[in-house]
Parts: structure tokens; C-alpha cells; sequence
């Protein structure tokens, strides 16, 4: 079973070996890619896949699919010390989405003005690497563009 795994954001793809945080770059959390977002101002981070949101934070999400597959989206790094403040909420936790459904309104080059990167990285929870294919890690990726296949 092959589960297609869109961008929350648009902007550069990078391998999570460049995420300034030991956590992401070591892949302790998962495999996948990051994505440094556009400065576009305001934007919307959606749903890498059809599922429910199951974690719900200001800062990250995770979204399991049907399969059980759950990914996690994390808005910049060290954001969670904001305590949400520039974030906000589009959907509950809970909530049923589509792929490409906003989850998290938020703005990156806020974050960066804080002092903190405003990278993104997107995990595959409870994968292995050798699970993920077609995985992008460079060049532009539009928002709810594939960026990797997931095969459970």
C-alpha cells in the first residue's frame, strides 16, 4: 500500500540532514524531507494526506491516514517556545481532512524575525527510511505537490 505525501508549504525542499535541530537532521523522529518555506507573508500549511488530525498543536501536527500511516508537519524550528503566539488554528484536532486541507495559519518570516528558523520538516512517524521513495529533497515544491511516496 503506497501512500502519496503532499507539501504543507511552499518553498525550498532539503534533506532532514540540513534541519538545524539535532532532533530532525539525526531522523530520531522519523524519516522524510524539510522544507524551507516562502516569505510570502501570511500563509496556510495543510494537510499532507487524507486522515485525521491527531495531534493538534500551533507549532506541529500529525495526520494519520486510514493505513495507520501518521506524518508530522513541524512549522520552523524551536517554535513551540512562542507558546502559539503567530499561529493560528484552522481546524480541531480530531477533524477529518483531505489532502491539501488547511490546517495551520502562520507566518514564516515571522518566525524568523524571533530569531528561530523557519524550516518545516515533514516526518513519516514510525517509518523506516528504506519505506519512503521518490522522496524530494531539493529544489522548489509547490504547496500540495507530491514530495515523497510512503509504502507501507
Amino acid at each position: 500500500m503506497s501512500l502519496s505525501v503532499v507539501a504543507p508549504v511552499a518553498g525550498r525542499a532539503m534533506p532532514l540532514s540540513e534541519v538545524p535541530d539535532p532532533v530532525f537532521s539525526a531522523a530520531m523522529v522519523g524519516p522524510g524531507m524539510a522544507i524551507d518555506p516562502s516569505r510570502d507573508g501570511r500563509t496556510v500549511a495543510v494537510s499532507p494526506v487524507e486522515g485525521t488530525v491527531v495531534k493538534l498543536h500551533p507549532h506541529a501536527y500529525v495526520v494519520q491516514s486510514s493505513t495507520g500511516a501518521g506524518v508530522l508537519v513541524h512549522l520552523g524550528i524551536d517554535t513551540v517556545q512562542l507558546a502559539g503566539a503567530g499561529f493560528e488554528l484552522l481546524v480541531e484536532e480530531n477533524a477529518e481532512v483531505a489532502a491539501g486541507d488547511p490546517i495551520v495559519a502562520w507566518d514564516p518570516a515571522e518566525v524568523e524575525r524571533g530569531g528561530r528558523s523557519a524550516i518545516c520538516p515533514v516526518v513519516a512517524l514510525d517509518a523506516a527510511p528504506a519505506d519512503l521513495d521518490n522522496l524530494t529533497e531539493s529544489g522548489i515544491v509547490a504547496m500540495g505537490s507530491q514530495i515523497f511516496v510512503w509504502d507501507r
